[in-house]
């Protein structure tokens, strides 16, 4: 049987798993990312995944970056151990296999258009929002990878050229809006007090306990939110895992309801520390400054979205990532600075969908990452 392994690298956890042509998943594995010593937990996740399996043909990789192309090395924020470490040079000789590297954002986008909501698309960007903002574009099926691999950084596009300064040097970046840390520190610094009240059954808290690894298959029977409530009902075609994945699309495409995302969650530990998914709790109870947190900060994905669109002609973007857990308190205030802030008709065409996959984006993306490589030479 034909099939490539797909790796997914980040700062939490480490995945794996052998996809043949079709986006079935024939073997899977997961564990924790380690402080040190990641290529050793990385090897023994392969040598996991790959024994007494199907012979995989290529390996494709989806890693946090910074990443340089060039080199096949990578720098993870948040993997300290990994500073210009090189990834493709050291599974290529683990495995003996061709490899392919791109960045986490990139594959999520790639497996949102091969297997998710983006499907049958001709271009899109795909946005995971979480603790940061990163991004990816699919231009005519093939991902926009850049000189270096990082081009779709939409979290560092300025939207405020004398707003505030972000954390990467710049000013006025998307991420210091949007992020869900963002989106907390503006509502502290405003006078919100997270309520004590707080639902378990949250959108934004089940977005974090349904996350997984799908064990049959990356993508399959389709979920439609429908009406406000956001009730979740049958599929059709491969089952993408009955994890309540909510996809939700209007006559603009900026629907998406109580879909589980977000591989870091924006969890709120001991239920007391104040962040994103408490954030979400008090915006969708009314609470006044909790609500203008999210308008302000779906004005600034909508600036970036309308922008992008503008110069790329994407067609369809697709939203990830924790934050897009708070379903209608996210989207429907997008929806609106959208309308706003739009103008030409093709930018106005612009469908925005919440993501389909979740956490298993990154995983499909990076498989097709490899059938992709493996068909150009063919």
């Amino acid at each position: 049987m034909n099939c490539v392994l797909a790796i997914d690298i980040g700062g939490t956890k480490l995945a794996a798993a052998l996809v043949d042509e079709q986006g079935a998943i024939l073997r899977s594995a997961t564990r924790p990312t380690p402080r040190t010593e990641v290529m050793s937990a990385l090897a023994a996740l392969i040598a996991e995944v790959t024994a007494g399996g199907p012979e995989p043909q290529a390996v494709g990789i989806g890693c946090a970056g910074p990443l340089d192309l060039a080199t096949g090395t990578v720098s993870p924020v948040n993997m300290p151990s990994w500073r210009g470490f090189p990834l493709r040079d050291e599974v290529h000789k683990l495995t003996g296999l061709p490899t392919l590297l791109a960045g986490d954002a990139q594959c999520f986008a790639l497996g949102e258009h091969w297997l998710g909501a983006g499907r049958g698309c001709s271009s899109l960007l795909g946005i995971v929002v979480s603790t940061g903002i990163g991004g990816g574009l699919v231009i005519d099926g093939a991902p926009l990878l850049g000189p270096t691999g990082n081009a779709g950084h939409v979290g560092h596009m300025s939207i405020d050229p004398y707003g505030e300064r972000c954390e990467c040097g710049g000013r006025g970046c998307v991420e210091r809006y949007a992020s869900g840390p963002n989106m907390t520190r503006w509502a502290l610094e405003n006078g919100w007090s997270p309520s004590l009240n707080g639902s378990a059954d949250s959108p934004v808290d089940e977005g974090v306990q349904r996350e997984g690894l799908p064990e049959a298959r990356v993508h399959g029977g389709e979920r439609q939110a429908q009406g406000e409530e956001g009730q979740a009902q049958g599929g059709e075609g491969q089952a993408r895992g009955g994890e309540g994945q909510a996809q939700g699309e209007k006559s603009r495409g900026q629907g998406g309801r109580r879909q589980a995302q977000g591989e870091e969650g924006q969890a709120q530990g001991d239920g007391q520390r104040p962040d994103a998914r408490a954030l979400a709790r008090d915006a969708a109870a009314g609470d006044e400054i909790a609500v203008k947190a999210f308008e302000r900060g779906a004005r600034a994905l909508a600036g970036m979205i309308a922008s992008t669109a503008a110069a790329a002609e994407v067609t369809m973007v697709v939203i990830g990532g924790g934050v897009s857990a708070a379903g209608p308190v996210l989207f429907d205030p997008l929806e609106r600075a959208l309308d706003d802030v739009a103008g030409l008709a093709f930018v106005r065409a612009v469908q925005v969908k919440q993501s389909t996959l979740g956490v298993r984006a990154g995983l499909a993306g990076a498989a097709n990452l490899a059938w992709q490589a493996l068909a150009s030479t063919t």
